[in-house]
């Protein structure tokens, strides 16, 4: 996750810092920037949004055509008279290969500079997940792609969520403890393995980046996202609209925070932090099943069937609560976007979880928050890893192209 002051580590890549204001190459990632976060736009927009006159539009798409980056084509608009202006969009054909390693299954996917999701692989472990096994799984999948589907594609780099603590200043993943992984070089042995730029970031953090660029929390300025996975719970934080990772990159780790239970028939756990009293494994107990995707899940949950699932989910939304509203307290938001099965429980009791955490939380900073589920659904950690792969593109395209 980006922040003023820490950013994911992107192994071979240049620092996604903006060129200086006003440059070519500063504009360049403005045009580039817009249709990639925005969609197609004509050149009359552009001209409109960057405040750069037609000439310049025409200038600097042109490059970025020529570099492959951006298509340009003239819609057929029945009835309109004269030449309408082109419609720019970027390719679909510039590709980041996104990955989210957890202890159930590998996700992979890979992501087109359109935001289009080309390929998307979830691949079941039937071993505990090593380091070495991860990047060989991705190294596997990429040479399959390039010799079938993605062979006339242009691969730019790759982006790791991952489900724990990520170093911001050099990728190592310093503990993800469901993994087992400790002070392991990601991004090294992932470029090793590939030969791809490697960029690597907490799993939940880029979910939040996701959510607020495309999904939820587009529009919004301040946002806590807390994501709920197979390795339990992690979160993500939008202060001011800009991603805060904190000064080593590990801030928003509300898994690991005691919530507030006063009801001991609520408690699973002496002293247990958020994630241990909420999980996806106790939903998957309460319903029966050995294990099942979140959507599988959430539809087991949905059909409401049998009083335990019941009393579990909301026991669950209870105690979810009492830390959201410590967040609420402590960080004002405007909206908590909730992803995985933390989605499931806020769908199934949103009244109650709204109720609890206003009635836990300050009047004043519960005024108009919002708790939403995460609009992006699956696909929201991949869409956030391929954004961490593709900022020093977006960043510097004449540099990269």
């Amino acid at each position: 996750m980006t922040g003023p002051a820490s950013t994911p580590y992107s192994e071979g890549m240049p620092s996604p810092t903006s060129p200086a204001p006003g440059t070519r190459p500063y504009n360049l990632s403005r045009i580039l920037r817009l249709v990639h976060e925005e969609g197609a736009q004509s050149r009359a927009a552009l001209t409109e949004a960057t405040g750069l006159n037609r000439s310049t539009i025409a200038d600097l798409v042109g490059e970025l055509v020529r570099h492959g980056l951006v298509a340009e084509r003239v819609p057929e608009l029945a009835g309109r008279v004269g030449r309408p202006s082109p419609v720019v969009s970027a390719s679909p054909d510039v590709v980041a290969i996104a990955v989210n390693p957890e202890v159930d299954a590998v996700e992979i996917a890979a992501v087109g500079l359109d935001r289009s999701i080309r390929m998307r692989e979830r691949i079941v472990n039937t071993a505990p997940l090593t380091p070495g096994g991860a990047t060989a799984l991705i190294a596997e999948r990429l040479g399959a792609w390039r010799a079938g589907p993605l062979a006339d594609a242009r691969i730019e780099a790759l982006g790791i969520a991952v489900p724990g603590l990520v170093r911001a200043t050099d990728g190592v993943v310093r503990n993800a403890p469901h993994l087992e992984w400790r002070d392991v070089p990601l991004s090294e042995l992932a470029r090793a393995a590939t030969g791809l730029p490697v960029s690597v970031g907490n799993d939940a953090s880029l979910g939040a980046l996701a959510e607020h660029r495309y999904g939820a929390g587009r529009g919004i300025d301040d946002v806590v996202y807390l994501n709920g996975g197979a390795s339990g719970i992690g979160g993500g934080l939008i202060i001011g609209g800009i991603p805060v990772a904190g000064s080593g990159g590990y801030a928003g780790e509300f898994g690991q925070n005691r919530p507030r239970i006063t009801d001991d028939d609520d408690r699973r756990t002496r002293d247990g932090v958020l994630e241990a009293e909420v999980s996806r494994r106790m939903l998957l107990d309460a319903v029966g099943l050995e294990e099942a995707d979140d959507e599988a899940l959430a539809a087991v949950l949905e059909s409401g069937e049998g009083a335990a699932v019941h009393a579990e989910v909301a026991r669950q939304a209870r105690v979810l609560a009492s830390a959201l509203a410590n967040a609420v307290n402590v960080l004002d938001p405007a909206m908590i976007v909730l992803g995985g099965f933390l989605a499931t429980i806020g769908e199934l009791r949103s009244e109650q979880l709204a109720a609890d955490v206003a009635a836990l939380a300050m009047p004043e900073s519960a005024e108009g928050l919002e708790i939403r589920p995460a609009a992006l659904g699956a696909d929201r950690l991949l869409v956030g890893a391929a954004e961490l792969a593709f900022a020093a593109l977006l960043a510097d395209p004449a540099e990269r192209a």
